[in-house]
């Protein structure tokens, strides 16, 4: 299994500096969205969870286990869905159709991650079941332009 680094997620610019980690505590009251990220490579998970709650206002929780991702994101009510596409036991498809299919979820955007597809093709508008993905290995910078592309806008009055 090769080891995940953080420069495998970054881009190769210099210069690039993310601001420091914030405190997760009082995350509702700060206005942070909740991005699910389910991804069978707990390593993974980890650092872009780290990454993008260091880059933006973002509280991830990760979920490695693809049979307990519908459950999960039934309690975690997430802004959006971070999903891998191939899983074992169930695949990505499978998940995004159970999210989609529960009246509670059903307008909860999905971003695909996948190794499936080369960087080119994911940045050429092309869609999995309707939905965006992203290349893998993932370019943080990409990510978050997704992530902003697709969560619905929040009113000031929450």
């Amino acid at each position: 299994m090769q080891k995940l680094m953080a420069a495998d997620f970054l881009p190769a610019v210099s210069g690039a500096e993310l601001p420091p980690l914030e405190s997760v505590s009082g995350s509702a009251a700060k206005g942070e969205r909740r991005i699910l990220i389910v991804d069978d490579d707990a390593n993974s998970t980890h650092l872009v969870k780290i990454l993008l709650e260091r880059s933006g206002p973002y509280l991830v929780l990760e979920e490695n286990d693809a049979t307990q991702a519908h459950q999960t994101a039934r309690s975690f009510k997430p802004d959006l869905v971070l999903l891998d596409v191939a899983m074992p036991k169930k695949d990505g498809g499978e998940v995004a159709a159970q999210i989609q299919a529960d009246h509670e979820l059903h307008n909860t955007p999905i971003i695909f991650l996948t190794a499936l597809v080369t960087t080119n093709e994911a940045k050429s508008g092309l869609h999995i079941q309707g939905n965006s993905f992203v290349a893998k290995p993932i370019n943080i910078p990409e990510l978050i332009g997704a992530i902003q592309q697709h969560l619905p806008a929040r009113t000031e009055l929450q």
